[in-house]
């Protein structure tokens, strides 16, 4: 039996595709993005769709290498966090972000993974990709991440060689300063340590020295043992 042309037609082509601009509720952003698998990334921020340039090494590929390291291992000597790389978020009804990475608690978190194998609300850390401070996620994303509740949120600013850390205070983001020896200590993740210079100058031996230096220390080892207890 020879089917008709418009028989043959993926069921899928009737969907309008994706496009930069958009503006859509979540529910109709998720619709049309999952019908076009091959879109890797695209994001609903305050209800207008943000879809993804091509990803140039220096400026993304390689720095988003050295972040998901740096957060890998972190994960692995800390039972009960969950990091994801480019998962999408379901944050509210008007923003659907896809960030470079999360970290997550998971259980008795601030989020969830939902039945269909989504992130459902705020993960405690969030971390961008930048090509600039003049980039969308230090402004319109990072506004939607502070109401969201994302407790911390880390933007490298690559074209800029610039890393900025925030923690959420009394419903602000306020920068997180580097201590006496260039370290940034997350007050959300004990242990979790960054030499934001090491990191700039892809000195990654170094990075990952000072990480090791805050999984060895008291506080990741209390912070195991309370992941640890039901």
């Amino acid at each position: 039996m020879t089917l008709s042309v418009e028989q043959s037609l993926d069921k899928n082509t009737h969907i309008p595709p994706l496009e930069n601009g958009d503006r859509l509720t979540r529910q109709e952003f998720e619709r049309r993005y999952t019908a076009m698998p091959h879109v890797k990334k695209a994001e609903l921020i305050e209800g207008i769709v943000y879809m993804a340039s091509p990803v140039r090494s220096k400026a993304h590929g390689k720095p988003h290498g050295r972040l998901m390291t740096w957060l890998g291992v972190y994960e692995a000597a800390t039972l009960g966090v969950d990091l994801n790389d480019n998962a999408t978020v379901r944050l509210d009804a008007d923003n659907e972000p896809q960030p470079d990475a999360s970290l997550r608690i998971e259980s008795n978190g601030t989020s969830c993974i939902s039945i269909d194998d989504y992130i459902e609300g705020a993960p405690e850390l969030v971390a961008e990709i930048a090509g600039s401070s003049a980039a969308n996620d230090l402004y319109d994303k990072k506004k939607v991440y502070r109401r969201n509740g994302v407790k911390e949120y880390i933007v490298w600013q690559t074209l800029d060689n610039k890393l900025d850390w925030f923690n959420l205070q009394n419903g602000e983001y306020i920068s997180l300063e580097a201590d006496a020896n260039g370290i940034i200590k997350s007050q959300v993740y004990p242990g979790l340590w960054l030499d934001v210079t090491a990191l700039l100058k892809s000195d990654m031996a170094k990075v990952l020295d000072v990480l090791q230096q805050g999984l060895n220390s008291s506080e990741h080892a209390t912070f195991v043992q309370k992941l640890a207890q039901p």
